[in-house]
């Protein structure tokens, strides 16, 4: 099978592409021929050696992926060669086929390709697990999302608005807020035309929002937190502008806001039942069409280069998906 293998920390354009032998799978785990997985700005962290739980090279990144299942091993229940499936690895996404443990592998709603299907465990399991664990968000209240165009910040607006909120979605391009508008956003904010924290005031009538949602950091994760309403709660996603934040601690104290740090993997590994019963609720949203993933780029494995370059200056819209086999 080809793979893709960080050999050495650095930037995307050192990965290489390898031909590896096929995988059997252990008792327990499931062997899946990928058909298409998706790139997260997370995995340039991790192929930099920069992400808060660093692999030792070589190894083969990606975190979500879709494909079909090729082989079970001892003691699986509930899956069969042939049946279409999402994965979410802790790495190894980014191969034509690859091993995980049976509790990561959950059935494909018809709803979805494979590329759609490769693009939801994160995003969605990420921004859902944000949004209802995390910051508790109750119908009618407001939610500010920032990075709104990209993979988690769209799922955002799409299940605040599932959730009853009212979404204000902010970005850095008119593209981008065009997108977050389709995604179900009440309201847009053009960070690089107007200041965000004018923009936010004038929109919540003085009052500021409940909820920010930040997977960007840097100087805007100020701008936002100066936003929050009264007992508002400020999500720490990630850092997708370079820059972490030091928050001034003077803000939450007068407005009694809460700044919760959100790291979906460890724990969903830490609430197992928790994260399969949002998966069933995410499922369902899926099956009535009330979300769906938003991948507006396929790249062959080939141009894989091309692929990451597009996560990491910012320029996507949406999820973007590698295509390991037709």
């Amino acid at each position: 099978m080809r793979a893709l293998v960080c050999h050495a920390y650095g930037p995307p354009d050192d990965l290489v592409i390898e031909d590896r032998p096929a995988l059997a799978p252990g008792p327990g785990e499931v062997a899946v021929d990928i058909v298409a997985a998706a790139i997260n700005f997370p995995d340039l962290l991790v192929i930099a050696g920069k992400y808060q739980d660093k692999t030792p090279p070589p190894f083969v990144p990606g975190n979500e992926a879709a494909g079909t299942v090729a082989a079970v091993g001892d003691g699986v229940k509930g899956f069969t060669p042939g049946d279409r499936v999402i994965v979410m690895p802790r790495g190894g996404a980014f191969a034509e086929q690859c091993v995980v443990d049976s509790s990561k592998v959950v059935p494909m709603p018809a709803a979805l390709d494979f590329e759609q299907a490769a693009a939801f465990g994160v995003v969605y399991g990420t921004s859902y697990h944000a949004l209802r664990q995390s910051a508790q968000l109750k119908p009618d209240e407001s939610l500010l999302v920032l990075g709104a165009g990209g993979g988690v910040g769209l799922a955002a607006v799409e299940l605040g608005k599932a959730m009853g909120a009212r979404v204000i979605a902010a970005a850095s391009s008119a593209t981008k807020l065009d997108a977050a508008r389709k995604a179900g956003a009440d309201e847009t904010i053009d960070y690089r035309q107007e200041d965000l924290r004018e923009a936010v005031r004038r929109l919540s009538d003085d009052q500021g929002v409940d909820v920010v949602y930040d997977p960007v950091g840097g100087d805007l994760a100020q701008q936002a937190l100066r936003g929050l309403a009264w007992h508002g709660r400020y999500l720490v996603i990630g850092f997708a502008s370079g820059d972490i934040p030091a928050f001034a601690a003077n803000i939450a104290l007068l407005k009694e806001a809460s700044i919760i740090g959100v790291w979906w993997g460890t724990w969903l590994a830490r609430h197992p039942d928790e994260h399969r019963a949002n998966l069933r609720e995410l499922l369902a949203w899926i099956n009535d069409g009330t979300i769906a993933p938003k991948v507006t780029e396929t790249y062959a494995l080939d141009d894989f280069r091309r692929a990451f370059r597009r996560i990491a200056t910012r320029e996507a819209v949406g999820k973007v998906v590698l295509r390991l086999r037709n």
